[in-house]
């Protein structure tokens, strides 16, 4: 499975809450909007989910895939 696919199914599997959060802190990181977030995390040439993360939601990010296999 690729990051990209791990990525898309642990933002589909996880809570609205959570994927918002994933998404702000993405783009707030990166300059960009959270449509433009999801787009490059699930671009099939995207990176791991947590290479994109900062602070303490890339380490709760973490947690929750490591619970849904998806690390």
């Amino acid at each position: 499975m690729t990051a990209s696919q791990k990525n898309a199914i642990f933002l589909s599997a996880t809570d609205v809450t959570t994927r918002r959060d994933v998404l702000s802190n993405i783009a707030r990181h990166y300059g960009i909007t959270t449509d433009d977030a999801l787009a490059e995390v699930t671009d099939p040439d995207a990176e791991h989910l947590l290479e994109y993360l900062t602070g303490s939601v890339r380490s709760a990010v973490s947690v929750l895939m490591r619970r849904h296999a998806l690390s």
